[in-house]
């Protein structure tokens, strides 16, 4: 579900990011998946996760709820081997401005070179073939959690740290990240379920 082309580091991703969209005012959401790619698991779930934990963006109300429904949308149609993934024109038309963007890539820089320091090739079976799929579907579950998530404070940025995780591990072919993905969602779900007022 990845193309040859794609980002194979958060530094990388930024790094897009900030060059696709250097010359606009504001930024939309087609833009960023233009950006990284639109036909890439990996980057796509990456960049929900990332945009979700910047400060700035992730804290708008409603952010992560629209972020988690363009995962679900991409990922649903990517599972299904469809050719081009749709997006319905209000939400690939939704956008902030460059301003506040790049306010949240300057802030994703330094945290991004620590990450891919450590990120390397490892139990690689985690994420590829069947285990890729398996990634998507819980990738699913955590973007599903999402509107709950914003009910709940700070559920919502373990719910983009897990979707961080799983498209680092995805673009670095790390098996060992995703296992932390996996256990930060748990984590997330837990604490969403504890504090959901029954």
């Amino acid at each position: 579900m990845n193309q040859p082309n794609d980002p194979e580091s958060l530094t990388e991703l930024v790094a897009r990011i900030r060059d696709h969209t250097r010359n606009q005012d504001r930024v939309s959401v087609g833009d960023l998946m233009t950006a990284v790619g639109e036909r890439s698991f990996g980057p796509l779930v990456l960049l929900a996760g990332l945009v979700t934990v910047a400060p700035l963006i992730g804290d708008i109300p409603g952010v992560p709820t629209l972020l988690g429904l363009l995962v679900l949308l991409t990922l649903g149609q990517l599972l299904f081997q469809r050719r081009s993934v749709w997006i319905p024109p209000r939400l690939s038309n939704r956008h902030i401005s460059k301003q506040t963007l790049f306010k949240g890539l300057q802030w994703a820089d330094k945290p991004a070179a620590f990450v891919d320091r450590w990120t390397r090739r490892r139990l690689p079976w985690l994420v590829s073939g069947a285990g890729q799929y398996l990634m998507a579907l819980i990738c699913m579950a955590v973007a599903a959690a999402m509107p709950m998530m914003e009910l709940i404070p700070f559920s919502a940025n373990g719910g983009g740290l897990a979707l961080m995780a799983f498209g680092l591990s995805i673009v670095a072919r790390d098996g060992l990240l995703a296992l932390v993905a996996i256990a930060t969602s748990v984590g997330t779900g837990w604490l969403v379920i504890t504090n959901l007022p029954w």
